[in-house]
């Protein structure tokens, strides 16, 4: 399945058990705090993502998706259990995030999340991007794994009158994974996930790449 007619693909076996082991392993010596789903900037936070985020592995896939080198914009941690079950309902990832707030045309709106500066960039920038969402556990629909509206990244930043719309309009695509595999994704297609019908952990790595050059100054936030 092409990415570039679909939005995404499956890219099966990119981690071996022991890389699996090694990440697991430092998740549960620091622990996920409870109730909370995510944790933003877990390159910081985790020596093996950032390890893994900045290996030669990865960058080299990203560079498979994308017209220049890629570089990592963010890495989010997400952990589906039963006490932290939600759903996602249907949307586009449009937001980055960066070192520094800057004045630049159709960069907009902003906020800051977790004291890093997130932004809507300009559509030629998200076009720049690829998101690689690693599963460390198996990812089926009883806990809630990613759904995919195919080919809807061709259609640009879209309201949420528009994507309610497509969304009754377009069959959707759900995405299972093993353990191991990463579901590559442009960041504008639509997707969601549902709760977990039988919860278990669901850990997914979450990494997004893009090959576009920052004003002079600003990093991306993984570099801060």
């Amino acid at each position: 399945m092409s990415i570039l007619e679909n939005g995404y693909e499956i890219v099966d076996g990119l981690l071996s058990q022991g890389e699996i082991k090694c990440i697991k392993g430092e998740l549960e010596a620091v622990g996920f705090p409870a109730k909370v789903g995510g944790i933003r900037n877990a390159e910081k936070k985790f020596s093996t993502i950032r390890e893994l985020a900045a290996s030669k592995k990865l960058v080299a896939l990203a560079n498979n998706y994308l017209p220049g080198e890629a570089s990592l914009v963010r890495a989010i941690l997400f952990n589906k259990t039963e006490e932290n079950n939600w759903l996602v309902t249907w949307h586009q990832d449009k937001t980055v995030a960066v070192s520094d707030k800057f004045e630049k045309e159709s960069w907009g709106p902003w906020s800051t999340k977790n004291g890093v500066p997130h932004v809507q960039p300009p559509i030629e920038v998200l076009n720049q991007m690829v998101t690689v969402r690693i599963h460390l556990d198996d990812a089926g629909l009883e806990n809630g794994c990613l759904k995919m509206l195919p080919k809807s990244h061709s259609l640009g930043v879209l309201d949420h009158t528009v994507i309610q719309e497509y969304v009754k309009n377009h069959d959707s695509v759900t995405c299972e994974a093993s353990a191991g595999s990463a579901l590559v994704m442009r960041p504008l297609i639509l997707h969601s996930s549902s709760k977990s019908s039988n919860p278990s952990q669901r850990r997914v790595l979450h990494l997004e790449y893009s090959s576009f050059k920052l004003p002079a100054g600003v990093t991306w936030a993984f570099d801060i």
